[in-house]
């Protein structure tokens, strides 16, 4: 197979990586052509680093477990000017994350989220759904977006990323980025995407517990204050 990645991107794609070897190939074949592929090994067992490796991708391995802290070691080895967040479980095609680089390279939004849609039996289990919509509703009272999902999917230009100061490293990642780009008066826009059966066994959201674990985690962070100096509310564009 063809290397997917090329020196010289200005686009990025950050791919949390725990024991994702059976999906790699798919979800590293559809990463667009001239983006990087960064493949954040979070201390897998099933030689998925080497498989990312032979298929063209850039590996950081992440020891320090936990999704925040392997999305923020990508954000952190990234050099592209925008970079785009993906799972690593064939669950989401990043293919899809072409026109959310050209929105905000174009300046319509500074923020790109997906909604996901998902697509048969399984792809998104009832547990998981009501606690997506449990922290969407808290989300809205806490910063006035009203968004339906807080999905993976995501773009966003680095530098600005990298100046919000994320500092959750468990599943309060992806809420932590949304509450602080709102608080930062970021335009935040949110579209469609088909959510498909994943590859393998969740790690968060394949039972109640590991899904109120991760709502536990997000619920710390909507208590968070607002970070200092004055705010404007961010704004949430269909």
């Amino acid at each position: 197979m063809k290397p997917v990645t090329t020196p010289s991107s200005d686009v990025d794609v950050v791919l949390p990586c725990l024991n994702e070897a059976e999906a790699l190939p798919w979800v590293l074949a559809r990463i667009p052509a001239g983006w990087r592929a960064i493949v954040v090994d979070n201390g897998s067992t099933d030689g998925s680093s080497e498989v990312a490796r032979a298929l063209g991708a850039t590996v950081v391995h992440e020891p320090r477990r936990g999704f925040g802290a392997a999305c923020h070691a990508g954000l952190a080895a990234a050099t592209g000017d925008v970079v785009c967040f993906c799972d690593c479980d064939a669950s989401l095609d990043p293919a899809l994350l072409v026109p959310f680089a050209a929105e905000v390279r174009a300046g319509e939004a500074d923020l790109v989220l997906g909604r996901r849609r998902p697509q048969g039996r399984g792809a998104w289990p009832a547990h998981a759904r009501a606690g997506n919509l449990a922290l969407a509703r808290m989300l809205r009272r806490r910063t006035g977006l009203r968004l339906h999902d807080l999905g993976p999917l995501r773009a966003a230009r680095r530098e600005p990323l990298l100046g919000l100061g994320l500092t959750d490293r468990r599943s309060g990642y992806p809420l932590q980025m949304v509450v602080r780009a709102a608080d930062a008066g970021w335009r935040i826009t949110e579209h469609d995407v088909p959510y498909l059966p994943r590859t393998g066994a969740s790690k968060v959201t394949g039972t109640w517990r590991g899904t109120w674990q991760a709502v536990r985690d997000m619920r710390r962070v909507l208590a968070e204050p607002p970070a200092a100096g004055p705010r404007a509310a961010g704004r949430a564009v269909r």
